[in-house]
């Protein structure tokens, strides 16, 4: 199952992907009777525990009302308002090799804001100042259930599903003083989506396709299989030191072909393009534009 969010006059509404469009979940949940909120942050906050009923709900509908033609919509955030946070920094072998890093022995994690969330083709601000603003394709994983002290065997289980995200990373905050959250929580600077897809529909996440084009060019061409830490050893290193719950996001890394790893670095300025593919999760399309 394929979930959105898109813009309409009430704040940001969830539709399903189907085959005759967008269901309109909360119309389609008034017409089977369901009382309860099923806002994106409802639905997202109850995670796995909604997953069969938004399945009987798309099934049912039937109504051309209930639909609407995606290209007619204004897509939102994927996850316009997750919990927490979490990225992981180095976590590909090869995008390590080419910053000169050595590979960690353990996940590097860092934190975005909600601040830092855009939607599909939502354009990026750059201020004149941010003079290193460089790109990351990441494949993000959105939590559907409580995980403490999970193992890495049981992790998965605790996952509702994929996402695109471009870890947008403004390079000299980001080093200026050794903590990298100045650098990585720019406005916008965290586009997810279009869609968040079910955990069923992506059996294997340690091998899927993972691409980004830069004004068309292919610059970023790897598979999650070059993760240093796999999705599962990311949730259970990170539930042993605090709660995730239903609604929190990870961004698991980038592989190589950012603008920092190259020796003629050209970095991003406003009317450049990128593109965020990961394989099965649809097409995250971003433009930078003045602040």
């Amino acid at each position: 199952m394929k979930l959105l969010t898109y813009q309409t006059d009430d704040g940001f509404k969830l539709g399903i992907k189907t085959a005759r469009g967008i269901l309109d979940v909360s119309a389609g949940a008034a017409a089977a009777g369901v009382k309860r909120d099923i806002s994106p942050e409802a639905v997202y906050g109850r995670g796995n525990a909604v997953l069969s009923r938004m399945g009987e709900l798309a099934a049912a509908a039937d109504a051309p009302a209930l639909f609407h033609n995606e290209d007619d919509l204004t897509l939102g955030p994927a996850v316009p308002s997750p919990g927490k946070i979490l990225c992981v920094g180095l976590n590909y072998q090869k995008h390590a090799a080419e910053t000169g890093a050595a590979p960690p022995d353990e996940p590097v994690l860092f934190s975005k804001f909600n601040n830092a969330i855009a939607a599909p083709n939502e354009d990026i601000p750059i201020q004149d100042d941010w003079t290193r603003v460089d790109y990351e394709s990441e494949l993000g994983v959105v939590m559907g259930a409580t995980a403490r002290n999970v193992s890495v065997e049981e992790a998965l289980d605790h996952v509702f599903g994929y996402c695109n995200m471009n870890d947008l990373s403004e390079r000299h905050l980001q080093l200026l003083s050794g903590q990298w959250l100045l650098g990585k929580t720019l406005d916008k600077f965290l586009p997810l989506g279009p869609y968040v897809v079910t955990a069923d529909e992506i059996p294997d996440p340690q091998n899927l396709s993972i691409k980004g084009w830069m004004n068309g060019e292919l610059r970023q061409n790897s598979n999650t299989s070059d993760m240093i830490f796999t999705v599962a050893e990311v949730i259970a290193y990170a539930s042993k030191v605090m709660t995730l719950s239903p609604g929190d996001v990870i961004s698991t890394g980038t592989p190589e072909g950012v603008i920092m790893g190259m020796a003629d670095k050209v970095w991003m300025k406003p009317g450049d393009e990128y593109i965020v593919e990961v394989e099965g999760l649809g097409r995250l399309v971003n433009r930078m534009v003045e602040a």
